[in-house]
């Protein structure tokens, strides 16, 4: 889910140049502890979505709302506030923000009253024809709640004719384009729904017997539910007093999951695709080991991203593994920081050096991706001013040279570091004695395949290598009628 209409404004961020998951959602059927479960999993998803969080819950005869800024153990730690939200079906989301102001009527879910009934819905993904889609809807009369691509399906479902909802859903995803997985709620349904390509993930599980639709399985992990399987890609699921029904209503396509929920989104502890996501980030390192030795005395992860590849690399290498450098977890986003002097110092404020592990070593850093490369370049100081006798870094990834448009906030690409330099380049600005990234093929060998198929590629994996599996219609017009666009924009 992202936001067509953003501000410049932005509040300063030490940890700034990362990407960003910017949804995670949550479902339960027939609980009698719907809402405080639900609170519970989007716990567990919160490095999905740090901004804003929320929750609606059916009780048989209404519908109930609560929707926060902030943590989910801020929104919904409170008795009273689970209380508001009675029923035995609930749905919930965690959301990050692209940039600008996370306001609180973009806050997921979002709810409408239908002609057939209430209907709430949260996504995670980005559907890049969601403001094509939008201004169509606008022209013909509709009236816009937010500013989020999450709000046109909830049109495009109102304005369908089909007799039964399933078909009306179906007939409104069937216009939709790029990545989405969706959880959604009437007053006898929950739903789940997949993009054709199963870019964003979704998977079903089961507590005391009730349906669960979430983003991880830590999320399953954390209230005792145990897992049944992925939601497959292009596939709606539907729970009722019947049981569950699955329709494949999309041409059979071969899935391409995104890859960086591999490479950094996903928690280390969840399983994706039936891959353990930290065995793969240890593979990862472990490839990078290989392609890229360095004659080095220890290996340091950038936390808490780095730590797997970290691991990975140091068994192959056989280069003793050191905590080098210590996060500070209770440093928060919103820190402010009075004047440019300390600004600059930031990445202090989450990160410190341990000065025993690094002073007098040549050390190797390990770290999942470089986006800007700002952060980088204060790390490796940090490191030089530790007493490191050499920095040598390693990227557990292939370079990021092209953006993303399926629900990853990155920058344009003049402003992604691999796009703008060569390698010499990067490693001269980073101030590093050696740069090299994992290769696209080391990628998927630590996936578990021979290679990347260039004929058909199994992963999303634009990032590094410039495919898009989708049409990106918002960004040729965007480039064909800028002035259009952003009049729309506006008067959203």
């Amino acid at each position: 889910m992202t936001d067509p209409v953003m501000s410049d404004a932005s509040v300063f961020d030490p940890d700034a140049d990362r990407l960003r998951e910017e949804c995670g959602v949550f479902g339960i059927f027939g609980h009698p502890d719907a809402a405080a479960i639900t609170a519970l999993g989007l716990h567990a998803l919160q490095h999905r979505g740090q901004e804003a969080a929320g929750i609606v819950s059916f009780d048989g005869k209404r519908f109930h709302s609560e929707r926060r800024l902030g943590l989910v153990g801020d929104a919904f730690s409170r008795r009273d506030v689970i209380d508001r939200l009675p029923g035995n079906a609930a749905i919930g989301h965690v959301r990050y923000s692209t940039t600008g102001e996370t306001i609180l009527r973009n806050v997921q879910p979002l709810f409408a009253e239908l002609n057939a009934g209430g209907f709430a819905v949260g996504h995670n993904g980005n559907l890049t024809n969601g403001l094509t889609l939008r201004r169509q809807l606008v022209r013909e009369g509709a009236m816009m709640q937010s500013t989020t691509d999450t709000e046109v399906i909830l049109h495009l479902v109102a304005r369908s004719h089909r007799n039964r909802f399933v078909d009306r859903l179906i007939e409104g995803l069937r216009m939709l384009e790029g990545s989405y997985a969706f959880v959604g709620l009437t007053n006898k349904k929950l739903v789940g729904a997949r993009d054709p390509l199963g870019i964003r993930p979704l998977v079903l599980g089961r507590l005391d017997g009730c349906p669960i639709l979430t983003s991880e399985t830590c999320a399953l992990d954390i209230i005792g539910a145990h897992y049944v399987r992925d939601v497959e890609n292009g596939e709606v699921l539907i729970f009722d007093e019947e049981g569950a029904h699955s329709h494949k209503p999309f041409p059979a396509m071969t899935p391409r999951p995104c890859i960086f929920e591999y490479v950094y989104f996903a928690r280390p502890d969840s399983m994706v695709g039936g891959r353990s996501v930290y065995d793969v980030r240890k593979a990862c390192g472990a490839e990078l080991a290989r392609e890229a030795p360095a004659s080095a005395d220890v290996v340091v992860p950038v936390p808490d991203s780095g730590v797997p590849a970290a691991i990975g690399y140091a068994q192959e290498s056989r280069i003793p593994y050191e905590l080098g450098i210590i996060r500070n977890h209770y440093v928060g986003r919103t820190f402010i920081e009075p004047t440019q002097q300390i600004r600059q110092l930031g990445v202090r404020l989450k990160h410190s050096a341990n000065r025993t592990v690094v002073s007098g070593k040549r050390i190797v850093l390990i770290d999942d991706s470089i986006v800007r490369g700002t952060t980088s370049v204060k790390i490796v100081k940090m490191m030089r001013d530790a007493g490191a006798r050499e920095v040598h870094f390693r990227i557990a990834s292939p370079p990021i040279t092209h953006p993303d448009y399926y629900g990853i906030d990155t920058p344009e690409q003049d402003k992604l570091l691999a796009a703008t330099h060569d390698l010499e380049g990067m490693r001269r600005f980073i101030g590093a004695d050696s740069l090299a990234f994992l290769s696209v093929d080391g990628i998927y060998r630590a996936m578990g395949e021979k290679s990347r198929d260039p004929a058909r590629p199994q992963f999303t994996d634009h990032c590094f290598t410039g495919e898009y599996p989708t049409p990106l219609t918002d960004r040729m017009a965007r480039e064909v009628v800028p002035h259009q666009l952003s009049l729309l924009a506006e008067a959203s």
